[in-house]
């Protein structure tokens, strides 16, 4: 209870504490009197701060609540005063975490009844994740200054910081990712053309949707089919291993990683295209078996990117094809020749994988070390794999998928800084 007193409430109460023992010691009855006085004046004030309602509401609205790591949020606090006591010099301050900044302040001289008060604060996220702001509290005392309690005006509210994602523009040159007769013929291998596209008419279908070259050569009512069947989509893996990676906080070799998924995958979805992300233990982060299971959702890939953490594990250990089947995309850390064989071990030679490999020492200033990159590309590369370096934290997301795209593999050309 005691702990409500401020400095000068405590002082006041020793004080009175001082004169009570001293008028006990000479007998003194008036000082005795001061001394009741001066110890009831902050026990008093103390009581009434803890007891009285001053009828203080706020509400957070964080506009918007997802923005990429870098770029700016809008807080707005509405704080009303309801309550029958005036409520002057208040002092608010919200929670906030480091990754967003410092904890802002403000002093109001007056809460207005009716109308409430609206107070602005921006926010950038310097880290990728789900940042939580609040709670939004306040202290308030008598005004003599001799108590004071923290209150809490407004609950917590949450900021989605999600990777940064840059432009990018083509696709791969003679992949399966929608584009070009090589890859409409690996789509459709084994099923035949007719088969891969149209179906048998169904009761309620669209008469115009009606394939009638089919339906002549097979002597029934064929229809076409709109959507892409999964088994045409898009694999991107992320390497998120630890071990795989240098660097700290929001410059490490990890997060440009997340950073170049996040851009391939929203770049893949405007391509149309149904996209798996997965990690290099082959855990599904997005998409799935069909559209229905987030294949074209940006915000799903995002969301998913946000919180995502950095695995303990070692080694690269692939029990299945890393790619299930379709076309892999992989953004790679530190690869060793096992895990090169893990990559490579269960993938079909005909279907089409390409690889995107940093050169991780660069991101720790390190000159050589134990990885070269340029001998895990080549191995990638003896496999069937179309392999592009990235150099270094300032190597360009958006050139390293140009160079990804035009399949160089000249080695004047492999790293990207």
């Amino acid at each position: 209870m005691l702990s409500g007193l401020t400095i000068r409430g405590r002082c006041l109460l020793a004080a009175g504490a001082a004169a009570g023992i001293c008028a006990l010691v000479l007998d003194e009855r008036d000082l005795l009197r001061v001394s009741a006085f001066v110890i009831a004046l902050p026990l008093l004030a103390l009581l009434l701060s803890s007891r009285i309602r001053f009828g203080i509401a706020a509400r957070r609205k964080v506009v918007p609540p997802r923005i990429p790591v870098g770029s700016k949020a809008t807080v707005e606090l509405h704080v009303t005063g309801n309550g029958r006591l005036p409520v002057d010099g208040l002092v608010l301050e919200d929670n906030t975490p480091h990754a967003l900044g410092g904890r802002p302040r403000f002093r109001l001289d007056a809460v207005p009844r009716h109308g409430g008060t609206l107070l602005k604060y921006a926010v950038t996220p310097t880290l990728r994740g789900i940042h939580h702001i609040g709670p939004l509290r306040t202290r308030i005392g008598d005004p003599f200054g001799l108590s004071e309690f923290e209150r809490d005006l407004a609950d917590r509210s949450r900021l989605v910081a999600v990777p940064k994602v840059f432009p990018l523009t083509g696709l791969p040159a003679g992949s399966g990712l929608g584009t070009g007769d090589d890859g409409t013929t690996r789509l459709r291998s084994g099923h035949g053309e007719d088969d891969a596209m149209v179906r048998q008419y169904r009761h309620g279908d669209d008469i115009r949707r009606v394939h009638w070259k089919s339906t002549a050569r097979r002597d029934e009512l064929m229809v076409r089919v709109e959507e892409r069947p999964w088994h045409g989509g898009v694999t991107v893996l992320l390497d998120r291993r630890s071990a795989a990676h240098r660097g700290s906080g929001a410059g490490s070799s990890v997060e440009w990683a997340i950073s170049a998924v996040a851009s391939i995958c929203l770049h893949l979805h405007q391509s149309g295209q149904q996209v798996r992300l997965v990690t290099e233990d082959g855990q599904v982060l997005a998409g799935g078996a069909g559209p229905s299971d987030g294949g074209h959702d940006d915000d799903a890939v995002l969301d998913s990117l946000a919180t995502v953490r950095s695995s303990p594990q070692r080694d690269l250990v692939a029990t299945r094809d890393p790619g299930y089947g379709h076309e892999l995309i992989a953004v790679l850390g530190e690869t060793t020749t096992a895990a090169v064989t893990e990559l490579t071990k269960l993938r079909p030679q005909e279907t089409r994988s390409l690889a995107l490999l940093l050169d991780v020492g660069a991101w720790n200033g390190e000159n050589g070390g134990g990885f070269d990159p340029r001998q895990t590309a080549r191995r990638l590369r003896a496999a069937g794999w179309t392999v592009v370096i990235a150099g270094g934290p300032r190597a360009s997301i958006a050139e390293v998928w140009q160079r990804l795209c035009r399949g160089t593999t000249a080695p004047e050309s492999e790293v990207v800084t």
